[in-house]
């Protein structure tokens, strides 16, 4: 039984667009149901860097908007899995902070997430993320910051 549910998040980490060199790592894991139900696909995943875009439909708020809490989650994964990159095997990156200013808003189309490794530390890293519509505006930028155990 427990291959099959490996093979099941292997699956689901080449859907989402995981890069083939971290399957390994997050094969027991996955990417995390949130992930998988707010379409979100990654384009570069590394500690300095990691890109995922997201849908606006089916993210959207009552009036019509991509949901403000679309942007933090989008932004929280980015960040997340670049602090869990850098932490590295048998470590782990714990959010302690997460913060987001919305500067323009977006009722169709796609969102693309870009995290830039701002600290990368021992202990901590922090990152901000810069979310973008198709024609390059950004929408929002948020920060992060993780503890590393």
């Amino acid at each position: 039984m427990e291959a099959a549910a490996e093979a099941d998040f292997r699956e689901e980490l080449s859907e989402a667009g995981v890069p083939e060199h971290l399957h390994d790592w997050l094969a027991e894991y996955g990417i995390g149901a949130l992930v998988v139900k707010m379409g979100i696909r990654f384009l570069e995943m590394s500690p300095e860097r990691c890109v995922a875009t997201m849908p606006v439909e089916g993210n959207t708020q009552v009036a019509g908007i991509l949901h403000g809490g679309a942007h933090v989650v989008l932004a929280e994964t980015l960040g997340s899995f670049a602090a869990g990159m850098h932490a590295g095997p048998g470590r782990q990156a714990l959010g302690i902070e997460v913060g987001a200013t919305h500067h323009r808003a977006i009722s169709a189309g796609t969102v693309t997430g870009t995290c830039t490794a701002i600290h990368l530390g021992r202990t901590l890293t922090t990152h901000e993320i810069v979310m973008t519509d198709e024609r390059g505006r950004r929408l929002s930028t948020a920060r992060i910051t993780n503890l590393i155990r």
